[in-house]
């Protein structure tokens, strides 16, 4: 007799079409283990019949365009009309006639780690594909809604073939002359556009992942660019990026300036958070004693570290800044620290330097002097 981890492992490497006959074989097995693995694969498989009857239903409108002769449908649809940062990305995809992959949805109702599954499987079976992307500044420029038109402009004109027609989400293209239909949460109602959507919103947010690590300390890579709450703090404490839309942040900003390189405090905030980010904590901002002061005390373990921020155009300029009278202040800093708190006197001590060079650009020198 088989155990049930037995049974278990035969039923998970089974294909899905055969399952029920493999259930079928231990449907008189009397233990209740047994029975649990039986019910619970019984539901996988009817989660998969009910997957396939929303397939069926969600190729209704290609398969009219497909009835009417045009053989190459496009979907298309973008993301990012919202966010105060970084582009839109429109995606444009065509698929073989009848192509069913399960999992396609409106990309919002998917997690992410699906929508990268989903992402690899949509573009190997693609018969075409096209990505469209319109920068921050063109946004500021014709605002959002004529920046999408361009950027669903672009993705199609890199398909090849090109669409014979197009199934848009919820919007009719200007100046495109190939035949189109808008279709309301055509996301979540076309197979097409519900691939597109998912190849717009995964290129994008892999985008702002990247401008993450350019622009520290806004949490590009957790907001994607949206307005959270974390995003906002951040824009009135560090001020704007490159990547921000003037024309959506216009009252958020926190002084007149466009960037922060004339904001004395939020170099030192960055370099903060920064360190955070390593695994320091951090113990005093701008510490202040009658012979010296220090921009940043922070502890790791075992260690103190004394921190001096320089803020430049460039790192060198930056590096060249930490002047040997400024080293010696300091030195100072770090001893009247160190008596006032007798608690650290086991401790490791080390100076370092944080540069930062404006748009955002990050290096931490350890034990410069």
């Amino acid at each position: 007799m088989q155990s049930i981890n037995e049974i278990k492992e035969i039923l998970s490497r089974c294909s899905i079409d055969a399952l029920p006959a493999q259930l079928k074989q231990w449907e008189g097995d009397s233990r209740k283990g047994v029975q649990n693995v039986l019910t619970s694969f019984r539901k996988k498989y009817e989660r998969h019949l009910q997957e396939l009857a929303r397939l069926e239903e969600i190729l209704t409108y290609e398969r009219s365009c497909w009835a009417a002769g045009y053989a190459l449908v496009a979907g298309i649809d973008e993301v990012g009309r919202g966010p105060l940062a970084g582009p839109v990305v429109a995606a444009a995809v065509i698929l073989p006639q009848e192509c069913k992959i399960e999992g396609v949805n409106d990309s919002k109702k998917l997690s992410a780690k699906k929508r990268e599954e989903l992402y690899d499987v949509i573009l190997e079976k693609a018969v075409s594909y096209g990505i469209g992307i319109v920068s921050n500044e063109r946004i500021d420029e014709i605002n959002i809604l004529q920046a999408t038109y361009e950027a669903m402009r672009e993705a199609l004109s890199q398909l090849s073939p090109h669409a014979e027609y197009i199934l848009a989400d919820a919007v009719t293209i200007p100046r495109i002359s190939t035949p189109q239909r808008g279709i309301i949460k055509g996301d979540a109602k076309s197979m097409s556009i519900g691939a597109a959507s998912i190849v717009a919103k995964v290129y994008r947010d892999r985008l702002m992942e990247t401008y993450d690590a350019a622009y520290p300390g806004y949490g590009f890579g957790a907001n994607k660019g949206y307005g959270s709450a974390e995003h906002i703090a951040a824009i009135q404490e560090l001020g704007l990026t490159p990547i921000h839309r003037r024309s959506f942040v216009k009252n958020l900003r926190p002084q007149e300036g466009d960037t922060t390189t004339d904001k004395g405090g939020r170099g030192e905030t960055l370099a903060a958070k920064q360190m955070q980010k390593m695994g320091y904590e951090i113990l005093e901002r701008n510490f202040h004693a009658l012979r010296g002061e220090i921009d940043i005390i922070a502890r790791r373990r075992k260690l103190i570290i004394f921190a001096e921020v320089k803020k430049r155009r460039t790192i060198e300029k930056a590096a060249y800044a930490i002047s040997a009278r400024q080293k010696e202040r300091i030195r100072r800093g770090a001893e009247t620290f160190i008596a006032r708190h007798p608690q650290y006197a086991g401790f490791q001590f080390r100076f370092d330097a944080v540069l930062i060079r404006f748009p955002f650009s990050v290096r931490h020198l350890e034990n410069v002097w």
